[in-house]
C-alpha cells in the first residue's frame, strides 16, 4: 500500500496555502468590518456582478451553497445586501449591495489589492507570470462543464 505524503501532495498543499492566505486576510475583515471570509466573498462578487442570485454567487466562488446562503442571510440582516424578486421567476431573487454594503466594499478593495501586492512582492515578475499561467492551466482543466 502506498502512503500519501501530504507535504508533497499538490491538492493538500494548495488547500493549506489557500487556507493560510484566507485566514491572514480574514483577520483584517473580521477586526475592521465584522465580516467572515465567506461574507467578504459574497460582497466582492456582488460588487463585481450586481444582481446575481445566491446560486450564482456559490457557483462563482466555488463554495458550498449552504455556506453562501448563511453568509447572504447575515449580510441581509446587517443591511449590507438587498434582495429583489426576479420578475421572470418569482422563486429566484437577485442580490445587490446596499449603500452601506457598497461603502464597505469600496473600503476593503484597496486593502485586498494591497494584500495581494504584498504576496506578489515575494515573487519575481517572471515567477508571478508563471504562477498566473499555472493557476489558469489548472483552473481550465478543473472547470466544471
Amino acid at each position: 500500500m502506498n502512503a500519501l505524503d501530504l507535504e508533497h501532495f499538490l491538492p493538500y498543499r494548495l488547500s493549506v496555502l489557500s487556507n493560510r492566505i484566507s485566514q491572514a486576510i480574514a483577520e483584517r475583515y473580521r477586526d475592521r468590518y465584522g465580516l467572515s471570509v465567506t461574507e467578504w466573498r459574497v460582497i466582492a462578487i456582488l460588487g463585481r456582478f450586481p444582481g446575481v442570485s445566491a446560486t450564482e454567487v456559490a457557483q462563482r466562488s466555488a463554495m458550498d451553497k449552504v455556506a453562501i446562503s448563511r453568509a447572504v442571510r447575515r449580510l441581509l440582516e446587517r443591511g449590507l445586501v438587498e434582495r429583489e424578486h426576479n420578475h421572470a421567476d418569482r422563486r429566484e431573487r437577485h442580490l445587490r449591495l446596499s449603500t452601506e454594503g457598497r461603502r464597505i466594499h469600496d473600503r476593503i478593495v484597496p486593502e485586498a489589492l494591497e494584500f495581494e501586492r504584498s504576496l506578489k512582492a515575494l515573487l519575481s515578475e517572471e515567477e508571478n507570470r508563471l504562477l498566473d499561467r499555472l493557476i489558469e492551466k489548472l483552473s481550465v482543466k478543473l472547470r466544471p462543464d
